[in-house]
């Protein structure tokens, strides 16, 4: 039997069997039947906890991601039932020179798949993805923190602390990403300001490096790993747990949506609020007009309170400029400001958005030259080019983020622009805003700009990433030297070739 009549039976004829090992002869995974009769000879799966299939159901949920712009093509699924199935797996996958990367599968309902959006958690054919879903206990809640398994949500944990009065600190804006995941590529919501990144709160880490040891690290222990994996995007060690950071909950949020027709105008009067530390929340996006005639800004700030402690409105909006006839002021619930995407999420499926290749663009601007950069995307974006999606964009202070892979611009404040695209159903500009995205990119890299790893930029090199890392380079190349030597760990980043 040749290795493509084997790899199609194993798709299409939906084989659901165990995993007996990998075909070096073939280049393919075979079954424990076809192993008996004698068909193939295999490098034999160790003894696992949990599974290793490659039935097409289970195969079929990690062949994309949410993007739906680079497939992926995993031979096998691993579900494990312990720490040891990881390492064993990671030492196998070295072992036979295969790849492996966790899959977050994140969503909710029955939407469930990586949220990476440019086959950031793919695997080449042969490859092995780990589902996420798996490793999604929480596994104790203090006063001060949570441990908690990779492939927990930020929405499961936030539930859950809610329960005992705490929160975390930061959290995105779509809370129904897993922790570990997010953590790897550093994690960004309307906090940032005050907490930096996601990955900014967490106290420690277990993990199974590429060399298939598992390592307890932190800030203190073995501080070079550490720095690795939060935002490294997973290129020296897989997470399995995480211990991160719980502060009091507040019990309802007066959330301000103001609304700006200047850049200028909104650009002063977001850095007045931030330091001037008026809010616990401060976020913002550009957007259009209502009668579609250009663009317009909006900044979304909160402030948040218990019991009779009610902010003081006029206070909090003192001296900025002339937008309170148009703002909408409203006084919601922490948890369902927390969980507010999620009525959204239900409307971009109703229209089929959600389902949409998704081109997105998420970059670290320089607040001297934001302005210049603004106008330039102003001029550049239609509205086609969001369809259902939107654009974030804010100030935040970069010493906050202090993970030395979440690479920064060079000043003491910087903007996030998010280019959140869900394209109209059917849209056939997908390749054209790919194009504009790498033009965007490289003009805002030339003004002294810093990618987001997420995002789709198409044609980034190994040489343009050593840029981008630029003197956090050598570091990061030691480490992904000594802990994954191999280079078995999630290719799908493309850092090192």
């Amino acid at each position: 039997m040749n290795s493509n009549t084997l790899s199609r039976r194993k798709v299409l004829g939906g084989i659901a069997a165990t995993v007996a090992g990998w075909s070096v002869a073939n280049q393919s995974w075979a079954t424990a039947a076809e192993v008996a009769a004698g068909s193939v000879t295999v490098k034999q799966v160790p003894a696992l906890d949990g599974t290793l299939t490659t039935s097409a159901t289970d195969l079929e949920a990690f062949r994309q991601d949410f993007g739906r712009l680079k497939p992926s093509a995993p031979w096998a699924v691993l579900r494990p039932g312990s720490d040891q199935d990881i390492v064993k797996m990671v030492n196998y996958a070295r072992a036979n020179k295969l790849k492996i990367a966790v899959n977050g599968q994140g969503g909710t309902g029955d939407d469930m798949e990586s949220h990476s959006v440019y086959g950031q958690a793919a695997v080449p054919q042969g490859g092995i993805s780990i589902d996420a879903r798996a490793m999604s206990k929480i596994i104790s809640i203090n006063s001060t923190n949570a441990v908690v398994q990779a492939g927990v949500t930020w929405g499961q944990l936030t539930d859950a602390a809610l329960k005992v009065g705490k929160t975390p600190p930061a959290l995105p804006d779509y809370l129904h990403l897993s922790i570990g995941g997010t953590i790897s590529i550093g994690g960004i919501g309307g906090t940032v300001q005050k907490f930096g990144l996601l990955a900014d709160t967490v106290h420690s880490l277990d993990v199974v490096t590429g060399t298939g040891e598992i390592v307890t690290v932190s800030a203190s222990a073995r501080p070079e790993l550490f720095n690795s994996v939060l935002s490294g995007g997973g290129q020296t060690a897989i997470i399995l747990r995480a211990k991160v950071k719980l502060t009091a909950a507040p019990q309802r949020s007066v959330v301000f949506s103001l609304f700006y027709n200047d850049l200028a105008t909104y650009l002063a009067d977001g850095e007045k609020v931030m330091a001037e530390n008026r809010f616990h929340v401060q976020a913002g996006e550009m957007l259009r007009k209502s009668d579609d005639s250009g663009w317009r800004y909006k900044m979304e700030v909160a402030a948040n309170y218990s019991g009779t402690a009610v902010p003081d409105r006029a206070k909090l909006l003192a001296g900025l400029r002339d937008i309170r006839a148009e703002a909408v002021i409203e006084d919601v619930a922490y948890r369902d400001y927390m969980f507010r995407l999620d009525g959204y999420e239900v409307y971009l499926k109703e229209t089929g958005h959600w389902y949409q290749p998704k081109p997105w663009l998420s970059l670290f601007l320089p607040a001297s030259k934001t302005k210049a950069f603004m106008e330039l995307v102003e001029k550049e974006l239609t509205a086609g080019d969001l369809g259902g999606g939107f654009l974030l964009f804010y100030p935040y202070y970069t010493r906050k983020i202090t993970r030395p892979l979440a690479v920064q611009p060079n000043e003491s404040v910087g903007y996030l622009f998010d280019l959140l695209r869900f394209p109209n159903p059917g849209d056939p500009n997908i390749q054209q805003m790919l194009e504009q995205n790498r033009r965007l990119y490289d003009k805002a890299v030339a003004l002294g700009a810093k990618r987001y790893l997420v995002g789709a930029i198409p044609g980034m090199t190994p040489a343009q990433w050593k840029t981008h890392f630029g003197s956090r380079w050598d570091e990061f190349y030691k480490a992904k030297r000594r802990y994954d030597p191999a280079n078995v760990l999630t290719p799908g980043q493309g850092f090192f070739g």
